[in-house]
């Protein structure tokens, strides 16, 4: 069985396994089915179904990712905040998060990269 996220804090843990891995459809399971990742930049990712795609297109082509220490996360009720800032020193990254009804939890919003207006 596909390890799942018992924290939000689990969830970029298991995104930087599974990308690594090459696996998208892994990645997709780390998502609601509605979820939305603005990605790729400029424009937006609605779903999971969608995600998935875009990770087997992406993954084949992309250098191994190293984790990133996640910063402080946010919790209220069943929302979580997670954010990273990345290892390049460019922006940031955040994501919103769901408890599922089984305690899991999923990502409904992700924003992979923030970065400083030109």
């Amino acid at each position: 069985m596909t390890e799942q996220a018992h924290r939000p804090e689990d969830l970029t843990r298991l995104f930087v396994e599974r990308a690594n891995a090459k696996d998208a459809d892994g990645l997709a399971l780390l998502y609601e089915e509605d979820a939305v990742m603005a990605y790729p930049p400029g424009g937006q990712t609605r779903g999971r179904e969608a995600i998935r795609k875009l990770w087997a297109e992406l993954l084949p082509h992309m250098p191994e990712f190293e984790p990133e220490p996640p910063l402080p996360t946010l919790i209220s009720g069943d929302l979580a905040l997670t954010s990273t800032p990345p290892s390049d020193g460019s922006g940031a990254r955040a994501q919103v998060a769901r408890r599922q009804p089984d305690g899991t939890w999923l990502r409904v919003l992700d924003q992979p990269e923030f970065r400083r207006p030109e």
